[in-house]
């Protein structure tokens, strides 16, 4: 049976818009006028009125964490209570009391954001967060992921004293009295998190079935996702199970792509060895790429820099691996065939980064190896023409625009900040998706086309910062969809609205061609579909 769709503003991903197109056992079977798709209707096909709606490819997320997204939604939201010390104090306080959580157990939040705290704008510390409760071990989640704050609860359950060693790729905190004072960051995180209770299989997939229908809410049909190391103490085959039982249950309401993360060349190989590789699996789960991580953000300063930080001499960040540790993960990888993107925050640990790729190439050549970079933020003129002189992919997240037009200049000077986030020139080098991080910002894919297209701060409207890095509509809302499929070699099945494509679509209120630029993040999602089937409205 056919579902025909008529009277609506369709962007196929060309233009001109056409009114029609009809859907028949989950995948597109044509796209064009209302009289020509009518033809297509028998006796028992429907068709339905769209009313003059605006339709488009489902929106694809090219860079997040789903299980961490489903995770955060279990924490304190401290997002939306980040505008003072005080403010993340009390809601903290406020849900152990609705959740009644039981002294000696786990309390978790994320969200809270220095430079957004009223007054004295640092980091929280062990002895902040005493202040809420000594009875509770407390860890509380920076925004960006790249650090966190535990109280003296956490800290002596989890053995933490001056004395344990450092964390190659991290670092903890000491205060005044040469003792922990409860900050950590990058690999010094695991410190804490090795000690929070171990999630089975089924409390992965609650967290999977949630967040995916987070994600249909904003119009994402497909998630390009970083979950396999979300929790240190949880084999990554637990995660893998959970999507496959989701699967065969059929419960997936996101197509997921995993952008599979590892530490070490051991587990890597170990991984290839079981025959999993770029492309494997099936339209609702599949492996992507190798996914590292270089650095940390921007925000935490742990973003590695060629140069100290300008408001902040003392350091540069810090790189999670060497130049030869990049070599050997990405020349394995290359060379059997396997996708790679690695996080790159800094200028300083980019050019690690390039280095490695360009060594992999040299020694394997691949004419379409679709290797990226994720983030795409703190870079050099001469880092860009290198982008496309190894046929690079360029992750990023317009949504980030929000908060660093705030501190960009601040951190790494003038110049340096002028050949950052230079996303149009990115776009119009080499493939370009785009995607939120998320749970670093929510997955709200209005909001990060919004910032694309503005280049200013989504509520104060701060900027334009370098608005001759704007994207059009058209390219926004592309990178979200055609490009998105493109980092995932899924171009020929999804991302369009064109006959014998995944039926992935997505109905909004408005036309985003047509609405204002500063108020496209308030066009709201009428209608989602995954396979022809609603999954949200």
């Amino acid at each position: 049976m056919k579902t025909i769709y008529i009277n609506g503003v369709v962007y196929t991903g060309e233009m001109p818009f056409c009114q029609a197109f009809a859907v028949e056992n989950g995948r597109f079977l044509y796209a064009g006028s209302n009289e020509e798709a009518v033809k297509l209707k028998n006796e028992e096909d429907l068709v339905c009125d769209l009313e003059g709606h605006f339709v488009c490819a489902g929106f694809n997320d090219s860079h997040m964490h789903l299980v961490n997204y489903g995770y955060s939604l279990q924490m304190a939201d401290l997002a939306s209570h980040t505008e003072s010390m005080e403010a993340v104090k009390n809601a903290v306080k406020q849900f152990i009391e609705e959740r009644q959580i039981e002294p000696g157990s786990w309390v978790r939040g994320r969200g809270w954001n220095q430079d957004y705290f009223t007054g004295e704008k640092r980091f929280p510390t062990r002895y902040d967060l005493d202040e809420i409760s000594t009875e509770h071990p407390i860890c509380l989640t920076r925004t960006c992921g790249h650090a966190c704050v535990v109280n003296s609860r956490a800290l002596s359950m989890a053995g933490i004293t001056k004395d344990t060693p450092q964390i190659p790729g991290g670092h903890f905190e000491l205060g005044p009295d040469g003792e922990p004072n409860g900050i950590f960051r990058e690999n010094a995180m695991d410190l804490i998190y090795s000690k929070l209770p171990e999630p089975t299989k089924d409390d992965i997939k609650k967290m999977i079935v949630a967040a995916s229908k987070a994600l249909n809410s904003y119009g994402v049909t497909s998630s390009q996702t970083d979950d396999l190391l979300v929790f240190n103490n949880v084999p990554y085959q637990r995660i893998l199970d959970a999507y496959t039982e989701l699967e065969a249950e059929g419960k997936m309401t996101v197509r997921v792509n995993q952008q599979a993360q590892f530490m070490d060349p051991e587990g890597l190989k170990e991984f290839v060895d079981k025959g999993y590789n770029t492309g494997w699996g099936s339209e609702w789960f599949r492996i992507g790429p190798l996914k590292m991580l270089g650095d940390g953000s921007l925000g935490a300063r742990t973003a590695y820099m060629s140069e100290p930080y300008a408001d902040d001499p003392s350091t540069r960040g810090i790189p999670i691996f060497t130049r030869e540790q990049f070599e050997e993960m990405v020349c394995f990888a290359n060379s059997h065939h396997m996708q790679v993107a690695i996080h790159a925050i800094g200028d300083g640990i980019l050019d690690d980064i390039l280095a490695a790729y360009e060594k992999a190439l040299a020694e394997c050549p691949r004419t379409d190896h679709r290797h990226g970079i994720v983030h795409c933020q703190i870079m050099r003129p001469d880092q860009i023409v290198k982008f496309k002189e190894l046929s690079l992919h360029a992750y990023i997240q317009s949504i980030f625009l929000d908060y660093d037009i705030h501190i960009v200049e601040d951190r790494v000077g003038a110049k340096k900040a002028g050949s950052s986030y230079n996303f149009k020139t990115l776009y119009d080098t080499v493939h370009t998706s785009n995607g939120s991080d998320c749970p670093v910002e929510l997955p709200d894919v209005m909001a990060g086309i919004q910032c694309a297209v503005t280049r200013t701060t989504l509520k104060d409207h701060v900027g334009p910062y370098l608005p001759n890095q704007a994207l059009t509509v058209k390219e926004a809302i592309d990178s979200f969809t055609i490009e998105g499929a493109y980092a995932s070699f899924e171009e020929t099945i999804k991302g369009q609205i064109k006959a014998g494509m995944l039926a992935d679509f997505v109905v909004l209120e408005e036309n985003p061609f047509e609405a204002e630029a500063g108020r496209l993040k308030d066009i709201k999602v009428r209608e989602t579909f995954v396979g022809g089937e609603k999954i949200f409205s």
